[in-house]
């Protein structure tokens, strides 16, 4: 729904710029808070959530309680389980006995939500924020887009807090950038797969990049979809191993407020070293995808042979090419032989990930006045707002954008509710959303008062105390 845009002269006790799961959610708690006012603006005409990735059967890797606002809220209105309820499906979801949900019944519930929650533009595309000192307000230019994403109107509104949601963008490595800027042969990120997916099946060779959950998908999806005998697909990824998803119980503690209170009271140095080393805690795939995907190549075998798919981990693509208009040719090398080869293929599919957007083209008017750490990088306080000059008295509050300072959970649905309802606990000045005091068995730390370092007094029984000296 595209709202008109709220008057200028009335200014917002929060503006949020961009509405993905993240500020859908700090919407969705800050709906009955009465006397706050609220706006939130997106240049898409609407809301979706990676269109290109709601391959039939494929779900979320957290349980359906990571939705808006459960794990803050359990009795809100825009809970997934109303949501079932509201569309008559809260039977049929209980015999379901599903704890993960297809990605796409994620992203129809996000746009129930979306659909009914007042004060979200979509059809705004937010240009710059600046801090105004006379009002000690943030000034949001913002252009009003016409149903083709054409320019339609400028305006200007006024916040007294800003959230910052604007979420990730596709990656492409250097080594394969000309290949997706040049026209003919399909070379495509996964987040456009199920636009080409028809085109995909019809080449001759498929080669997917990427040992991911999204690689994982995409493979299984083309590998079902090809003749047994005729599949010739390669699947081609740097990790050393196409590895599971780390999910056990007390691995996921990782995403727990606890850890991320941890986290972000390490130095710099070592949060850096930290989240590169972390990778199969939210890198990896899904055991359910690997077990579907071996199992899919088993059944290929039962009538003697082996299926023509090929899948090699531990392999860099170094550079590439197209021969002609109809191949490209991949120059690989294995990083464990240190051998080199060449793959032409018809057709390569990049699940090669997302990136945080860069925030410094819509923050430079707040240029001045941020606060940086040695990589250059926005400084995050544990709250989630950037770290600004002490003369700025409104905050912007970083959502989905903040791994550098909060670890791998940053990006997680799972905390997602909780960051929303500590951002409005600290606006408000209140606690509308009481947070949980404890949220992991693991101690991360050996001593301290923060979260993630226990929670008994020092000098009690079984209690560390720090060595002075």
């Amino acid at each position: 729904m595209n709202t008109p845009a709220p008057a200028p002269e009335e200014p917002q006790d929060l503006v949020g710029i961009g509405i993905g799961p993240s500020n859908l959610s700090l919407a969705a708690l800050a709906h009955p808070l009465t006397g706050l006012r609220t706006a939130f603006f997106e240049q898409r005409p609407g809301f979706t959530w990676h269109p290109g990735l709601l391959i039939e059967g494929a779900t979320l890797q957290v349980p359906f309680l990571a939705d808006l606002v459960t794990l803050a809220d359990p009795t809100s209105t825009w809970s997934f389980l109303n949501y079932q309820r509201e569309q008559s499906r809260l039977f049929p979801f209980y015999f379901a006995e599903k704890f993960h949900i297809q990605r796409a019944e994620y992203d129809a519930y996000c746009r129930w939500v979306a659909g009914q929650l007042p004060g979200l533009h979509f059809g705004h595309q937010v240009d710059a924020v600046r801090w105004n000192p006379e009002r000690a307000l943030f000034e949001v230019d913002f252009t009003q887009l016409d149903t083709d994403g054409e320019a339609e109107a400028l305006g200007r509104t006024y916040a007294k807090n800003v959230a910052l949601g604007v979420g990730t963008a596709p990656y492409v490595p250097e080594s394969l950038r000309p290949l997706v800027e040049a026209p003919g042969v399909p070379v495509l990120h996964a987040a456009d797969y199920l636009d080409h997916r028809e085109t995909l099946l019809g080449a001759g060779h498929i080669t997917v990049i990427g040992s991911g959950q999204s690689g994982a998908e995409i493979f299984l999806d083309l590998l079902k979809s090809r003749p047994p005998g005729a599949e010739r697909i390669h699947w081609l990824a740097r990790t050393e191993a196409f590895a599971p998803m780390e999910y056990s119980k007390l691995g996921l503690e990782h995403f727990t407020p606890d850890y991320t209170g941890y986290f972000h009271a390490l130095p710099e140095a070592v949060r850096d070293r930290l989240v590169p080393a972390q990778w199969q805690l939210h890198k990896g795939i899904d055991a359910d995808t690997l077990a579907a995907i071996h199992d899919e190549l088993y059944q290929r075998t039962l009538n003697g042979g082996w299926p023509d798919a090929t899948l090699t981990p531990g392999v860099a693509v170094r550079t590439a090419g197209r021969v002609a208009t109809t191949k490209v040719e991949l120059h690989l090398e294995h990083t464990q032989q240190g051998t080199r080869s060449r793959l032409t293929t018809d057709a390569v599919v990049l699940a090669t990930g997302y990136r945080e957007r860069p925030l410094d083209r819509l923050l430079a008017g707040l240029d001045p006045y941020l606060r940086r750490d040695s990589s250059e990088r926005p400084r995050i306080g544990e709250d989630h707002r950037l770290v600004l000059d002490p003369s700025v008295t409104g905050s912007v509050y970083v959502q989905n954008a903040e791994r550098h300072t909060h670890g791998v959970g940053a990006p997680d649905l799972g905390l997602m509710a909780w960051r929303s309802a500590g951002i409005l606990n600290t606006l408000t000045g209140r606690d509308p959303y009481p947070q949980p005091q404890r949220t992991a068995f693991t101690t991360f730390g050996l001593v301290g008062e923060g979260p993630g370092t226990g929670g008994r007094a020092p000098g009690q029984q079984g209690t560390l105390v720090p060595l002075k000296g």
